[in-house]
């Protein structure tokens, strides 16, 4: 990252031998990893690593190359600007964009290849900018099978699927895919799962019925891909187990053989002596129990963390250590103990918000129970001022290959 100024510029990256003095830390490997992990338990169903979001807070492009080199066969996002800004890097793989407004660039999305997830009203928009463009749209129509958001109700699919077959008839475009997305496929023992399965084959057949041959039917996402083969159709989305995140209330990333890809860290940037009774930040909800040393962590709310996580976990050390105090714009505060002038060994020492756990450390799960949200938030939320340094760029297993084979 570079800043201009008047005297010319400077690079706010780490000088050599340097740290940077806050940073999430993704992991490609573990990317590379859980999307392996994912279309073994998908397989023969294929792939679509959705991205979305930023690749949910880790860095859409790196993350996306990743996926692709593990084997993911397509790319999912929200909006067509997140796709164009695939597209724009050289990014060919089927990608797919879902998520729409009346301001949506349905052109730029024909032009560029991109397949468009259609639940109704966007139909002749679509069609009029393949008209635009010369060039076929490609469609992806989805149907609401009970999540009550996006897709096409079902007392609508009829005319949907009827009016999307005139226009491929036409050439104007072509019905690559059928889609829907679960409700609660996060806690399995649930039955509207089953329901919604159960909907989606019977808008399957109403589909197949008016000639619609999709070379795609998708309905899974992460939980599902897990949990229910007997929703993996042709392809499963997912989103948050490609980061390495558990789906799952009981379950932890590793018993899911997934590998967490962020590591949110900082420095210690003070470390002060205090009296017992010592207020802690906006409120003074805190005060010391005795004689104590204060660290500052140098990272609060603007760069994602959330207010409301007062206790969440800062490993310094070797030892994790509670946020105390209101969590601030900038900082927070973490309660040393009382151990005297040792704290001033501390100053500059590492603090860990979250990373794997593989070594008893924090995790995204810990920070969500204690902003009492979910994990996927946590990840998401962290902003662009926390700089992402991205390490194992290179895929070793393709690479330990290619060697093998010279």
């Amino acid at each position: 990252m570079t800043y201009p100024a008047t005297t010319g510029e400077f690079s706010a990256a780490p000088g050599h031998g340097s740290r940077y003095e806050r940073s999430a830390v993704i992991d490609l490997d573990a990317i590379r990893h859980n999307v392996r992990r994912l279309a073994a338990a998908a397989s023969p169903a294929k792939v679509m690593a959705v991205v979305k979001a930023d690749a949910y807070g880790h860095g859409a492009v790196p993350v996306a190359r990743a996926a692709l080199e593990a084997g993911a066969s397509w790319l999912g996002v929200a909006h067509i600007s997140e796709a164009l800004a695939l597209r724009a890097t050289g990014i060919d793989a089927p990608l797919l964009a879902w998520l729409h407004t009346t301001e949506s660039n349905f052109g730029a999305a024909v032009a560029a290849g991109v397949d468009i997830g259609c639940s109704g009203w966007e139909l002749d928009r679509i069609v009029a900018a393949a008209r635009e463009q010369e060039r076929p749209a490609r469609v992806h129509l989805k149907v609401d099978t009970g999540l009550g958001r996006n897709g096409a109700a079902l007392d609508s699919w009829d005319q949907l699927v009827g009016e999307a077959m005139d226009y491929q008839d036409q050439g104007l475009l072509r019905v690559v895919g059928i889609f829907s997305h679960l409700a609660v496929a996060d806690e399995p023992e649930r039955p509207e799962t089953d329901q919604q399965l159960a909907t989606f084959r019977e808008v399957l057949a109403v589909a197949e019925d008016a000639g619609v041959d999709p070379e795609v039917r998708h309905l899974a996402n992460t939980p599902a891909t897990l949990s229910r083969p007997d929703t993996h159709f042709d392809l499963v989305r997912v989103g948050l187990g490609i980061y390495g995140l558990s789906p799952f209330a009981g379950q932890s990333s590793a018993e899911l053989g997934l590998r967490p890809a962020m590591t949110l860290r900082t420095l210690v940037s003070q470390c002060k002596e205090v009296p017992d009774g010592q207020g802690v930040s906006y409120g003074l909800h805190y005060r010391t129990r005795g004689d104590s040393t204060l660290g500052l962590i140098p990272v609060g709310y603007a760069d994602g963390v959330p207010r409301s996580a007062t206790g969440g976990p800062v490993r310094v050390a070797g030892r994790t250590y509670p946020v105390v105090g209101r969590i601030a714009m900038d900082q927070m505060v973490i309660d040393l103990g009382g151990i005297g002038g040792a704290g001033a060994d501390l100053l500059g020492a590492e603090a860990e918000l979250f990373g794997d756990g593989a070594d008893g450390g924090p995790t995204a799960d810990d920070w969500a129970r204690a902003a009492g949200t979910i994990n996927y938030e946590i990840v998401t939320r962290i902003s662009p001022r926390v700089p992402r340094r991205f390490i194992n760029e290179e895929d070793r297993t393709s690479a330990s290959s290619q060697e093998k084979l010279s």
